[in-house]
């Protein structure tokens, strides 16, 4: 990529960015369901290692939830203090929803998470692509404060982002790709490495996104 097209890219996401809730209202108004790449007809990744790795008697946040069904298989199987969290009202109106009355059980926080302040503390921390859209290194130095203050001592993140030869851009937005080792490198040493995996997750429109997962635990 030349200097230009980095310049081109690095502005177009400050202008973006700068607007970041209409910018995701936009989608989720105009892309129902299966409309988004990223769409999942179950979580089952992000359950799995949930499950293998904290209690659902804790409490766990959903990091730019979205319109994911995690909510939905997670209060399915017990888990009793489920909150979500997104930047786009009209996600969380679209969950909301589906939810019914279970919604009542649940804690909706419309936030970005670049400037959120956290006043819980959570045992688990899911994140499936929102850090890869931190192109910024402030906002990543952000994240990666918040979820060290946000997530208990002994407390687990899962997080997902595309993989060193996944996308680079997503959405109409420029991503950031990782590896295992970025991945702990970035985050240690206040998380040590639990677990790690490459997902292939295909879209709705048949292509290949590579994803790197991993489970972290706060030390």
């Amino acid at each position: 990529m030349t200097q230009s097209a980095e310049q081109f890219l690095s502005e177009r996401y400050r202008r973006t960015m700068d607007d970041a809730a209409g910018h995701w209202d936009s989608v989720y108004e105009t892309k129902v369901g299966n409309g988004v790449s990223w769409f999942q007809a179950e979580p089952s990744i992000s359950l799995r290692l949930l499950e293998r790795w904290a209690s659902p008697a804790r409490s766990v946040i959903d990091i730019g939830a979205g319109a994911s069904t995690l909510a939905d298989v997670l209060l399915d199987v017990g888990w009793l203090d489920v909150t979500v969290l997104d930047i786009s009202e009209e996600a969380l109106k679209n969950v909301r929803h589906r939810l019914g009355e279970r919604a009542e059980a649940t804690t909706f926080i419309s936030a970005d998470i670049r400037s959120w302040v956290p006043n819980n503390i959570y045992d688990a921390w899911h994140d499936r692509a929102v850090f890869h859209f931190l192109v910024e290194q402030a906002d990543r130095d952000r994240y990666v404060a918040l979820a060290t203050q946000a997530i208990r001592p002994g407390g687990v993140m899962v997080l997902a982002t595309f993989a060193a030869d996944g996308p680079t851009a997503c959405s109409g937005l420029p991503t950031r790709r990782y590896d295992t080792d970025e991945l702990v490198r970035i985050f240690g040493p206040a998380f040590a490495l639990e677990h790690a995996e490459r997902e292939e997750h295909t879209t709705p429109f048949g292509t290949i996104q590579p994803f790197s997962w991993v489970v972290l635990r706060h030390m």
